[in-house]
């Protein structure tokens, strides 16, 4: 109990001394999270608009060969799961919770770029799937949103936090979640075989730019 105390009591003078010492920092973090809670509301009109808009159909011959099955309880244990313990460990370091913070928000813009860019239809056999968390940034917990396809959103999250994580363990333990999310998209049929691999592009390439902008 006396080491969960000290620990606890550690983590929270750390945060207090970053915070009030080192003003680089707390800008970048006030400035993230302010341009985070932004991005999350202004996600249901954004929703709301991609669905209605008409996008192309691609003829996946990867999916075509993958029947159409509903694994959203396995999907969304292995991401509820990862992000809990990013959660934890956001909370235990500092610098690695803006890092997160950074590369999330990051991530959440390039992908409403894409998005708009790049307009699909779904692929064929589509499974809803079944998250009400989730669904409440969508504008309601019965709304399933079809078109946020290119690039996938929930690869990338998992591929995200496998870049940004320190320890070798947390590490090997996301990039095993982040291939079995990208498996379980597929199965499910709610992403083409393109927007899983372009989200390990991506979301590399975001976490570079974003590490860059955390560290200097």
């Amino acid at each position: 109990m006396q080491k969960e105390m000290t620990g606890f009591t550690g983590v929270i003078g750390e945060w207090q001394d970053i915070l009030s010492t080192n003003k680089t920092f707390r800008k970048k973090m006030i400035s993230t999270v302010v341009i985070l809670i932004i991005v999350v509301l202004s996600l249901p009109t954004f929703f709301n608009y991609i669905e209605q808009r008409k996008g192309a159909y691609l003829h996946d011959l990867i999916l075509q060969h993958i029947p159409a099955a509903d694994v959203s309880l396995l999907t969304f244990l292995i991401i509820w799961s990862m992000s809990g313990w990013v959660i934890i460990r956001c909370i235990q370091r500092p610098s690695f919770a803006l890092l997160m913070l950074m590369s999330f928000t990051l991530l959440c813009l390039a992908r409403m770029v894409s998005i708009v860019m790049v307009p699909l239809d779904p692929p064929d056999g589509l499974i809803k799937l079944n998250d009400p968390l989730t669904s409440l940034i969508y504008g309601g917990k019965d709304k399933f949103i079809t078109k946020d396809l290119f690039f996938s959103g929930h690869t990338s999250n998992m591929f995200l936090m496998y870049l940004c994580l320190e320890r070798k363990s947390d590490k090997r333990i996301a990039l095993i979640a982040s291939i079995l999310v990208a498996c379980l998209v597929l199965i499910q049929h709610v992403h083409y075989t393109v927007d899983v691999l372009f989200a390990f592009v991506f979301t590399y390439l975001i976490f570079r730019v974003a590490k860059l902008t955390a560290t200097h």
